[in-house]
């Protein structure tokens, strides 16, 4: 076998012997030339047939007796119809993937050689390269000296970390068991859909709202129920009867706004009254420009927020880490499900976050990009102010990493037009069109979400200069 994988002609011989076996040249029972014989015919070496032969034998192709021939194997013979053709379409579908497939893809990232303006990037200039290669190794240089599957709900000591950085930094209290450590809010969102919808089964969602959350639902089986929002988040005015409510109420995404005080108040007492539970997305809940970061949910009801965090927005993208608190009711439930789904996030990873919170390295790393991304946020607003003025109307700019803005005079349909322009000249422009229920109304004015965490302070600028050209010609 050596030989053969070290000689293409092997492969070639293999091949050959198949093709006529599958054409009708070789029926099952009959010999084929010797080794001797058929390594003369090819101009092989003995040795590379022989192994040929073996390997044929090996899968059942050819039978080999020690000091005959090698016969072709019974079963092989030529199909008497022809092959249906093959066709693009699977043969069956669970109803999960019919519903999957009929969702709308999100946007792509576009090729953009002035500026990409898409939201969730990172500038690769702010990862904390030192501190998480020192903490890599030695979480390396920690290593047990027997590999084994971990706890499904992540590392204990992770946990413990995340339990005192919680407390620190979002005022949450919760225990080391309410933690789920997940690949990606992502993750957590597909677990809480799947543990707490039946087809059929209505929840709440923000309009407009994250798209992949909606999706999440929607494939599980769950109708949406669309609410509006408006400066001060979602409407809990007249919440209609769900099984839960995705809200993201610290930075309403996409538009910005932050729930207040009294919504808070009446959407927890809606969640009472009619038994549901909250998901809490808390995707960027680390960048407030202005004041403190906004307490979330959980700290107000243990027992019916579910708080999704991630390190998506504060690390990297990339690393595909984030984090889960559940109500003590649901552990189980959330464990075994991740169990299932795919044992544990890597342990590695874990590990090194553990030491980048226990030493303090992370939270410094999040005080740096807190500063570094009101800068870029800074730098955005005025290019907008200075090349746009009264043209556009920006929302959601007091946290997060993104803002909306709303191009005044230039009609939702240019949409389209205006991004294949940008997109000719090198930016990456995104709408915030398709993040509306597509049953309900859409905008009237055009808008984009432009996204800065990811874009040095000449790209914001000349992205913004080049935005400006392409709307003057739009409006």
């Amino acid at each position: 076998m050596v030989q053969l994988e070290q000689d293409g002609i092997g492969r070639r011989i293999i091949a050959t012997i198949k093709e006529q076996i599958h054409s009708g040249a070789y029926r099952p029972g009959d010999r084929l030339p010797s080794t001797r014989a058929f390594a003369a015919e090819w101009g092989a070496s003995r040795t590379t047939v022989t192994a040929a032969y073996s390997q044929l034998n090996a899968e059942g192709y050819l039978i080999i007796s020690h000091g005959a021939r090698a016969i072709v194997a019974p079963g092989l013979e030529k199909a008497s119809v022809e092959a249906p053709p093959t066709s693009a379409q699977p043969r069956s579908l669970s109803a999960f993937a019919r519903r999957l497939l009929a969702l709308p893809p999100p946007a792509e990232a576009q090729p953009a050689k002035i500026a990409d303006f898409r939201y969730g990037d990172l500038s690769g200039a702010d990862f904390p390269v030192l501190a998480w290669r020192r903490a890599s190794n030695k979480a390396i240089l920690r290593r047990p000296a027997r590999l084994r599957y971990g706890d499904p709900q992540g590392s204990s000591v992770l946990r413990n970390a995340l339990q005192a950085y919680l407390w620190r930094a979002r005022g949450i209290s919760c225990t080391p068991d309410q933690i789920v450590i997940v690949n990606g809010s992502q993750q957590g969102l597909d677990l809480c859909a799947r543990l707490l919808l039946d087809p059929g089964d209505p929840f709440v969602i923000e309009n407009p709202g994250y798209l992949l959350a909606r999706h999440a639902f929607v494939a599980a089986g769950g109708v949406a129920l669309p609410i509006a929002v408006d400066a001060d988040g979602l409407r809990t005015d007249s919440l209609p009867p769900a099984r839960l409510a995705y809200v993201t109420p610290s930075h309403q995404f996409p538009l910005g706004g932050v729930l207040s005080a009294t919504r808070r108040r009446s959407l927890l007492a809606w969640a009472s009254a009619t038994g549901a539970y909250l998901v809490e997305d808390d995707y960027d809940g680390e960048y407030r420009h202005d004041i403190s970061p906004i307490p979330p949910l959980q700290a107000l009801d243990a027992d019916t927020v579910i708080y999704v965090g991630t390190l998506s927005k504060t690390l990297s993208p990339t690393l595909r880490l984030g984090y889960l608190v559940v109500p003590v009711s649901l552990r189980r439930a959330f464990s075994e499900a991740k169990r299932l789904t795919d044992r544990h996030a890597p342990m590695l990873e874990q590990d090194v976050l553990s030491d980048l919170l226990a030493s303090g390295a992370y939270e410094r790393h999040v005080r740096s990009i807190r500063r570094k991304n009101a800068e870029r946020r800074d730098i955005l607003l005025q290019a907008l102010n200075d090349r746009l003025g009264t043209h556009v109307s920006v929302a959601g700019a007091e946290t997060g990493l993104h803002v909306v803005a709303w191009m005044n005079g230039i009609d939702a349909e240019r949409e389209p037009a205006i991004i294949a322009a940008a997109r000719e000249a090198g930016l990456g422009l995104y709408p915030v069109s398709p993040l509306y229920d597509p049953g309900g109304p859409q905008p009237e004015t055009a808008g984009f979400i432009l996204g800065y965490a990811g874009l040095d302070g000449e790209a914001l600028r000349r992205g913004v200069a080049v935005l400006a050209t392409i709307l003057a010609e739009h409006r």
